[in-house]
């Protein structure tokens, strides 16, 4: 499988790395992090991979939103949606709009995520701002990965002319090492962890929507409150004049 995917990022370059992760990142982005580190994608490689790999996420997951959507009843009959929903749910409970993004780390129900919150008609807005921040840490952290092993083992290889030896290990030492964490200790400590910390960085944020909606509001406040005590001094004035 390694060899495949080498094949594609040999024939079409970064622009691999985007048509992939929209269907999938986790071994596309490992790999990508590895020839990221020796300038395999030209001047700013790891940058390249950040951008396109960001770019590619997103437009997968804004797919599955926009199917969620646009075909809600038919959607809510796939088993495996059927499957993936209580736990969307108690996700959801737990850490409310945050929920998108730590469903990257959760294995099972990433796609399945997407389409519950195009199915439950989430503001478009804010799911493509919530999927930005998921898609912008998993792909940093994947791709670092494989950018980091990559210059682990070529300094202990010592020949840069032996990368693919290189390449196959870290991509065979990542991937499974990747795959055991996340489904046996990533997903499960994610789904039994406290919430308390998101539902505060969700509250810090509410508060600062509420300060800026305040600070639009209070300018016609002012200027009615303004416009009403110069009415009243208007009636004050001819009121005075009259008894006069």
């Amino acid at each position: 499988m390694e060899q495949q995917f080498y094949q594609l990022f040999e024939q079409y370059g970064i622009y691999a790395v985007f048509a992939l992760c929209t269907v999938e990142g986790d071994i596309t982005l490992l790999l990508a992090g590895v020839l990221a580190h020796n300038g395999y994608f030209g001047p700013y490689s790891f940058l390249k991979v950040y951008i396109f790999g960001t770019l590619g996420g997103m437009v997968g997951d804004t797919f599955g939103y926009t199917i969620g959507r646009l075909f809600r009843k038919s959607v809510e009959n796939y088993s495996f949606y059927k499957m993936a929903q209580p736990r969307i749910e108690r996700l959801i409970e737990k850490f409310g709009g945050f929920s998108l993004i730590v469903s990257k780390y959760i294995y099972g129900i990433r796609t399945a995520m997407c389409l519950f919150n195009g199915v439950g008609r989430m503001p478009f807005r804010k799911f493509i701002i919530l999927d930005f921040i998921s898609c912008s840490i998993w792909v940093l952290m994947l791709s670092s990965v494989g950018y980091f092993f990559s210059g682990a083992i070529t300094t202990i290889i010592g020949d840069v002319k032996q990368i693919g030896v290189a390449l196959f290990f870290i991509a065979l030492v990542g991937i499974i090492s990747f795959y055991l964490i996340e489904k046996f200790l990533l997903s499960q400590k994610i789904e039994d962890a406290d919430p308390e910390t998101i539902h505060k960085i969700e509250e810090k944020l509410h508060d600062i929507e509420e300060k800026l909606h305040i600070g639009h509001s209070q300018s016609p406040d002012r200027d009615r409150k303004k416009e009403s005590e110069n009415l009243g001094q208007t009636v004050k004035k001819k009121a005075k004049v009259v008894g006069e």
